[in-house]
């Protein structure tokens, strides 16, 4: 495991929790609510400086971060000049807006990683031109023989470095849809036009018939050469704005699903059962997965870079969603008793009654407690199975 690519993790993950803590503290300055501390990490402090109401600094344990707003809850006694600065003080929509900008600068980090992926660092994709005729389509783990038939491109005569121009008359400019017209045409015959030495060729060969994933599908034996995208600005917000919605979509997914993994998660912990790649990975699994980008020696520096960029933005778009969920100690909870009081206010409004108080986020102690200890011991039984059984992943 490369040590780079740990070091590249914990710095690109304190420092997504330093723009988590930024939205709140920045939307809550902006409501002129008083900020009396900003550090990453917890314990011991180590470093600090004061700058104006707020100190700043980093403490011994760096497991997260916090941003300490005065009047937090309904029980904190408060200087009577720091009363109307309080948090419980603001109007619900302030609140919200407060709670809710640590997410979402989690999801504007995850965007502007993927806008550098696209626009910046490139991404691979399969190009049309050859790089690999494949001589026959033998199953047989030691390579062609005599009995085998030649495949369909090598019989049709196509070469290393032919650039296909189209396949039955569709202009070809993205192989990944261009090659489902092979794919979906097995033992038919296929056209395609094919530039050799600056000349177009007419090129027809029939595709083989094969059976993947329980699925007959055409093969014509070649391999295409990998290329680099650089996107321009505009292209590559699009793109970026397309991976986030998927990352968010696959992120709730994993989110709904998480409950029913758990049970696997004790088996592959304490049982030895092999780890799903598809299963719940911890910080450490993440920080491994890392790791193994940054050494990977069949990944250009590129592709490293590219694939690390992808982890770390996925990563940012996965907690931005985890922390708006409505449970007591996560942001979502306290967005949730804001929302509640805000809808408690609107009613006294309409009736003419006086404003009730703020609820006691205090009094849900013992539901806090239950959802602290439960993400307690789900980080334990991450974190042994990501050092005692952990994930391989292809990156």
């Amino acid at each position: 495991m490369s040590a780079l690519g740990v070091i590249a993790f914990v710095v690109a993950l304190l420092f997504s929790i330093m723009v988590h803590e930024a939205g709140h503290f920045l939307t809550a300055k902006h409501f002129h609510m008083k900020v009396t501390e900003f550090f990453l990490g917890f314990g011991k402090r180590l470093w600090s400086f004061k700058r104006g109401e707020t100190e700043f600094g980093i403490k011994a344990i760096p497991a997260g971060g916090y941003c300490r707003i005065v009047g937090m809850s309904a029980r904190e006694v408060l200087p009577e000049e720091d009363q109307p600065r309080a948090f419980i003080a603001a109007s619900a929509p302030k609140r919200l807006v407060v709670l809710g900008a640590g997410s979402f600068l989690h999801f504007v980090l995850g965007f502007l990683l993927l806008f550098i992926l696209y626009a910046a660092v490139g991404t691979t994709y399969v190009t049309t031109s050859i790089a690999e005729v494949v001589p026959c389509l033998s199953t047989s783990s030691a390579g062609c023989t005599s009995a085998d038939s030649p495949s369909p491109a090598k019989a049709a005569g196509l070469l290393v470095g032919d650039e296909i121009q189209s396949i039955n008359g569709t202009a070809v400019k993205d192989w990944s849809k261009a090659v489902l017209l092979v794919r979906n045409s097995p033992g038919k015959p296929v056209n395609l036009v094919v530039k050799r030495n600056g000349a177009l060729l007419d090129v027809t060969l029939v595709p083989t018939p094969t059976v993947r994933d329980k699925k007959t599908i055409g093969v014509i034996g070649i391999v295409n050469k990998l290329g680099t995208m650089y996107e321009n600005p505009y292209r590559a917000a699009i793109s970026s704005a397309k991976l986030s919605r998927d990352l968010f979509t696959s992120s709730i997914s994993s989110l709904v699903k998480l409950p029913g993994k758990i049970p696997a998660l004790v088996r592959q912990t304490f049982g030895g059962q092999a780890r799903d790649p598809q299963g719940l990975v911890g910080v450490v699994g993440v920080a491994r997965v890392s790791a193994q980008a940054a050494s990977d020696k069949n990944l250009s520096v590129r592709e490293r870079i590219g694939t690390f960029i992808l982890i770390i933005a996925s990563l940012n778009i996965f907690v931005g969603i985890f922390n708006l969920l409505p449970f007591l100690p996560l942001d979502g909870g306290h967005m949730a008793l804001a929302f509640v009081d805000g809808v408690r206010r609107i009613r006294a409004r309409r009736r003419g009654v006086a404003m009730p108080a703020p609820i006691d986020v205090e009094r849900l102690t013992p539901i806090t407690i239950v959802v602290f200890l439960f993400l307690a011991v789900l980080s334990v039984l991450l974190l042994g199975a990501d050092i005692f059984n952990p994930i391989h992943l292809n990156v």
